[in-house]
């Protein structure tokens, strides 16, 4: 039974007795595949008052609040469309052969009001504990004015990738701010805008120096006291590259013996025993024997503690999360890494740079993005293509908001309880292992530790288990007295040892280690760590920076491939529950069961959503999928006892990582060709499973292609290389397009990663976080990627991917939550709008721009690609169209892929006709302009798409020499008079930006001497 829905309108309908809009099915028409009878469903109004029966029926149903045309607006678009309905338009869209037989097998979607009390009561089974487990995760105060507004800030949270710098001034501040902050505190010379872990990026770190060693030397050095999950995650990553990873006491190694295949070393400080160590001889022996020195490290600790540049480090890494993200479980927590600048063009992940717009003046960008490892395709030792933006904008702010005395009197303050804990503990007869050189965290030795452990948790405590006779804890800022008093209890006898007894060994500015690891050089000296301490000032730098910005709370982003679509308060609101956030990612399990039961259904889901046998969410990016996958595929065929196949087929159209996902899992790419219409070549792909069939691994293919197109070839692709004894690999960037109408397992795929970030709803967090759980089929279930501290994956699992069990897990609620309010049929009904509202606008644009790659009934899938090579001859390129999009208030789509100088849209299902119709007139007023420039009306090196985007400076400067008017260059459409987004600089110059590659807040005077 359809639930009915009362919608109060404004204007003229306000004024009318309250009525209700129907949800009318269309009369049932049969699909293309025999038993799929489904019926797309519309919202339309009616004058009908609501009827007496309907007087329960819930008012906060979900899908029509997701989905954005309804009744009348869907005629329209048809009409445009030249079909008769949206059933007709799957059947030209979609081969009947892969259309699903049978619906979704998802229950009704529940209200949004349900789905929160249902969620608050899985989340209620969580036992928030006072955790001091430590191994790189703490508890952490993140200020109310960060939380409110940044993490909880659709304006924060919706934006995109800042690859449109003009549009981006705020966010890519703030991430050079993050990159200050830990250059700063690292002592090193430039540092990237975040990673998505500490354990992986750690094995970036190990690829640097293998790489660094012209990738002949082939031992990397682990110490034995680093963290157990970045031990773990570089151990994994290494497999792939034959990288001997020997797991050792950096102290003891003979170095000078081995030094031959050395290629470097990674150490922890403080160690995940607590233990600070003066590294700085050991660090001087690695380079005399030809090695690199990484150091995973704590940017709290480094406020007090010498920093890793300062005694020889090449490379500083770790986890910025003690600096105001939550818990969450494990992530997503932004990771940092930082190194020399002799490695600038070898360390992966993105960097912000300094550079100047074409007035002059000083603005950011990202910079070097030709080093980005993912465009080096099949030669990247790396697949890195995202950050964590959201969460090391929140570390940036915490920085901020804290200042150099803030951070150190924060550090200064754990240290001391935790100094006040070990006089505790001594007293009360235990040895501590690290006594007198630790920051915050004591391993005690003890009788029994699961008794010591016990006795913790009967106070609600978790202390982490190191063996059997020795047990840690490490303090953080949330600490109070009363919480180190009861630490104390669980160490004590009948002798009782007072806290403010033991408080006496406190002295002002005591260190509880070597004092030559005192730090003495300053940081964050730039006036933005030294200016905005009240709340008042931090309130207006966020928002000021946030102004710079535009996000969906502004318009469309008809990204293609990056599915931009509505990230639903009511799917963002259990994020910050504290029985969510406040979680330890190793915390006891009986302490997560409602993770445990949120994480099982939304693993159901997509089993069902996909067709496949078994998912693992522990990927936490759509690359880490990739990773993920592949590396079950190589050990489904090593377990056969097939190890020699390492070839992975991969079309020339497909997204860069990839090859660069193939590369890191040790296959070699083979290229297939594509032909003039966008589709595989399939003699080309048969040619070349048959000439690798002995070495066949895998193929890797995205779905709709990357050109927009559901190809009818696709199952006749998996079953060539099926034959030949590979396997499928299909890339989920498109399955916003798939969902409820086909499944990648039922077309042929064996693993297929999803997207959360797109299809499922979370947020992109202005570059980040991701997440991507892999599907897979039986036979490679026993091999997903599992965890050295928590029991995940398959059987004969593969190492983490992550350095977290199941990756950024308190943001995984969201997809829960968005596929429990849409239900099986509004699922269903998001993909038929999302493939609507592609074709309407690609109909829309069609007689205007060149549109590549249709099917053969000239139909597209849910994205489509606007040729502007064309006009290159006239002077204009992508490049102008995107910046002018800018002036009419929109992002650009996806600029140059997967055809140079093209523009990729995809306008995703919840945006309304009337928003794509914003962007189809901006399109094609563009035209025009593009034809004046055509017609020589304008000249072709100065024209107003030339010039664009047009900054406010610009246009009230005193002098306008420009060929057209201001008028026209900021308000060419009537609308923007009333709602304009401002372009903060004019177009950003990339060129200069690289040559002069700054990449921390410069101060004033660099300004001037620029």
């Amino acid at each position: 039974m359809l639930s009915r829905i009362a919608l109060r309108s404004r204007g003229a309908l306000a004024r009318m007795p309250v009525q209700a809009p129907r949800l009318v099915s269309l009369a049932p028409t049969r699909a293309v595949t025999a038993n799929y009878t489904k019926t797309f469903v519309r919202l339309q109004h009616t004058t009908k008052p609501l009827a007496a029966k309907e007087t329960f029926a819930p008012l906060d149903t979900f899908p029509r609040r997701h989905i954005g045309p309804k009744g009348a607006d869907v005629e329209a678009m048809l009409k445009e469309i030249g079909v008769k309905d949206v059933d007709e338009l799957l059947a030209q869209a979609i081969p009947s052969s892969i259309r699903s037989p049978k619906p979704l097998a998802i229950g009704e979607g529940i209200t949004e009001r349900d789905l929160l009390e249902r969620l608050k009561a899985v989340a209620s089974k969580n036992k928030v504990l006072r955790s001091y487990i430590g191994t790189g995760y703490t508890n952490t105060v993140v200020p109310n004015v960060i939380l409110r507004n940044v993490m909880e800030n659709p304006a924060w949270y919706t934006q995109y990738t800042p690859y449109q710098p003009e549009i981006s001034q705020g966010r890519l501040e703030s991430l050079l701010n993050f990159q200050t902050m830990v250059t700063d505190l690292t002592g090193m010379e430039i540092a990237n805008a975040s990673l998505l872990d500490e354990g992986t990026a750690a094995a970036e770190a190990m690829l640097m120096t293998w790489q660094a060693g012209r990738r002949k030397k082939n031992t990397f050095i682990v110490d034995v006291n680093c963290h157990p999950q970045t031990i773990a995650c570089v151990q994994m990553r290494a497999e792939s590259f034959n990288i001997n990873v020997v797991v050792a006491d950096a102290f003891t190694y003979k170095w000078e013996e081995n030094k031959k295949d050395l290629c470097g070393v990674l150490l922890q400080y403080p160690n995940t025993r607590g233990t600070v160590q003066d590294y700085e001889a050991l660090t001087a022996t690695v380079h005399k024997a030809g090695g690199q020195v990484a150091v995973a490290t704590d940017l709290l600790a480094l406020t007090l503690l010498k920093a890793p540049g300062e005694f020889g480090a090449d490379i500083a890494l770790g986890n910025s999360q003690r600096f105001g993200v939550p818990l969450g479980f494990g992530g997503p927590h932004a990771a940092f890494f930082a190194c020399k600048e002799e490695h600038k063009r070898r360390m992966p992940g993105r960097l912000v740079g300094v550079s100047k717009d074409a007035s002059g003046n000083p603005c950011y960008r990202l910079a070097l993005q030709t080093r980005e490892q993912h465009i080096r395709r099949e030669k990247a030792t790396s697949n890195i293509c995202t950050a964590q933006a959201l969460l090391a904008n929140m570390s940036a702010m915490y920085a901020v908001y804290h200042g150099p005395e803030g951070l150190k009197d924060i550090a200064q303050r754990i240290h001391n309880m935790t100094a006040v804990l070990a006089e505790g503990v001594r007293k009360s007869g235990f040895t501590i292992e690290n006594d007198g050189a630790f920051f915050d965290t004591l391993s005690i030795k003890v009788d029994s530790a699961s008794a010591i452990i016990q006795k913790a948790l009967d106070k609600g405590i978790n202390l982490r288990s190191i063996n059997a006779h020795t047990v840690s804890v490490q303090l953080d800022e949330t600490v109070t007295k009363n919480d180190v008093n009861d630490l104390l209890s669980v160490f004590q006898t009948d002798a009782a040892v007072t806290i403010d007894e033991a408080a006496k060994v406190i002295a002002d500015g005591m260190v509880a280690f070597p004092p030559q690891l005192k730090r003495t050089s300053k940081f964050l000296q730039h006036e933005i760590f030294n200016t905005h301490h009240s709340e008042t000032e931090m309130l207006r730098y966020i928002h000021h920076l946030q102004s710079k910005d535009l996000s969906l709370v502004h318009s469309m982003i008809a990204l293609g491939s990056c599915t931009m679509k509505l990230n639903a308060t009511s799917e963002m609101i259990p994020v910050t529950w504290p029985e969510f956030a406040n979680i330890h990612p190793f915390a006891p399990v009986d302490q997560t069961e409602g993770y445990r039961i949120m994480l099982e259904e939304l693993e159901k889901d997509l089993e069902e959503i996909t067709g496949f046998d078994a998912v693992s969410l522990q990927p936490n990016s759509g690359a880490q999928g990739e990773y993920a996958g592949l590396r079950c595929i190589r050990s489904y065929h090593e377990a056969r006892g097939d190890s020699k196949r390492n070839v992975c087929l991969i079309p020339i159209s497909a997204h860069g990582t990839n090859p660069a996902s193939a590369a890191m899992a040790g296959m070699d790419v083979v290229i297939i060709k594509c032909d003039d219409k966008g589709n595989l070549d399939m003699d080309d792909l048969k040619a070349k499973a048959e000439k690798y069939q002995d070495r066949l691994a895998a193929i890797m293919i995205t779905y709709p292609s990357t050109f927009g197109i559901f190809e009818r070839g696709v199952a006749e692709a998996c079953e060539v290389i099926h034959k030949y004894g590979g396997l499928c690999y299909m890339d989920g960037a498109n399955l916003n397009a798939q969902i409820g109408l086909t499944k990648p397992a039922e077309i042929g795929a064996d693993v297929c990663h999803m997207n959360l970030h797109k299809t499922f709803c979370i947020p992109h967090g202005g570059g980040g976080p991701g997440m991507g759980p892999i599907g897979v089929r039986d036979i490679l279930a026993p091999y997903l990627p599992g965890h050295p501290l928590v029991a995940t994956g398959g059987e004969n699992a593969t190492g983490p991917v992550s350095a977290a069990p199941y990756g950024s897990a308190s943001i995984l609620p969201i997809s829960w939550a968005y596929i429990k309010m849409m239900g099986g049929n509004g699922l269903t009904d998001s993909t038929k709008t999302a493939l609507l509202s592609a074709n309407y606008m690609m109909s829309r644009l069609a007689p205007h721009y060149e549109v590549l790659y249709t099917n053969e009934n000239g139909k597209c899938g849910h994205e489509f690609i606007v040729d502007i090579r064309p006009f290159i001859p006239h002077g204009i390129e992508a490049i102008d169209v995107a910046k002018r999009l800018q002036d009419y208030g929109f992002h650009s789509p996806t600029m140059s892929f997967p055809v140079a100088n093209t523009l990729m849209i995809e306008p995703t299902e919840s945006e309304s006709k009337a928003e794509l119709d914003r962007f189809c007139d901006a399109m094609i007023q563009i035209r025009q302009e593009i034809q004046e420039v055509i017609d020589k009306k304008v000249p072709k090196d100065n024209n107003v798409l030339s010039n664009s985007p047009h900054s406010i400076e610009v246009l009230t400067a005193s002098t306008w020499n420009r060929p057209y008017s201001r008028e026209l260059a900021a308000f060419p459409m009537a609308h923007l008079r009333e709602k304009k987004f401002w372009p903060s600089v004019s177009r950003v110059d990339d060129a200069y930006g690289d040559r002069n590659l700054i990449c921390t807040c410069p101060s004033p005077e660099e300004y001037l001497e620029e």
